[in-house]
């Protein structure tokens, strides 16, 4: 089973949030960050808890993206989309925010990744926009989850109309947090602490 989050960007910005070296549990970034309405963890990383891939947090870049694989959310001059660095490298242009993973699972509305190769069964999050422009933020609701083959296939059935989808890290790091005012909290706990979120905030 999934959760779906479908944002207006109209109504919510979104930030990442950054901390190489120093990952968190989702109790300990609540605590830090300004009252988020949603949080959920971003880019894979390494051992030493230094993120994989491309992080651009309040237009400071780190580490190094990905070429010829994966995609990307971010925001440029306040505008936020979900693309493929696939289909559209990234060169180096400023950009306000940015979480960089692997692989697309939706491209251009698209099944778009079909590899088993060491495909598992694992505890999924995904970052995606419908036709209509909105952010999905999906995550798997129970310590079971999909191979990312069936991911991909499964996301293109569905009735959320993504036209992009990027596969954001899972497994233990698997964290969702929903706290919207005036409704019950919900929340998905990660097994390992994590060093980059995508926080989202009420205009």
């Amino acid at each position: 089973q999934f959760v779906a989050l479908r944002i207006d960007p109209a109504l919510f910005t979104f930030r990442v949030h950054y901390r190489p070296g120093e990952p968190l549990n989702l109790e300990r970034w609540r605590d830090l960050l300004p009252n988020p309405v949603a949080l959920i963890n971003a880019n894979f990383f390494d051992a030493q808890h230094n993120a994989l891939g491309l992080v651009v947090s309040d237009g400071m870049a780190y580490g190094q993206a990905y070429q010829a694989m994966g995609g990307m959310l971010q925001v440029q001059n306040g505008g936020v989309r979900v693309r493929s660095t696939i289909l559209e490298p990234y060169a180096g242009e400023p950009l306000e925010q940015a979480a960089q993973a692997f692989p697309m699972l939706i491209t251009n509305g698209q099944a778009s990744f079909a590899n088993p190769q060491n495909d598992r069964i694992s505890r999924r999050m995904v970052a995606g926009q419908d036709a209509q422009g909105r952010i999905v933020l999906i995550a798997t609701t129970s310590v079971v989850g999909m191979k990312l083959v069936d991911l991909s296939s499964y996301l293109a059935s569905t009735d959320l109309q993504l036209v992009n989808a990027v596969n954001f890290d899972g497994g233990g790091s698997t964290m969702l947090a929903l706290d919207v005012p005036g409704q019950p909290p919900y929340h998905i706990l990660s097994l390992d602490p994590v060093p980059t979120v995508l926080a989202v905030y009420a205009r």
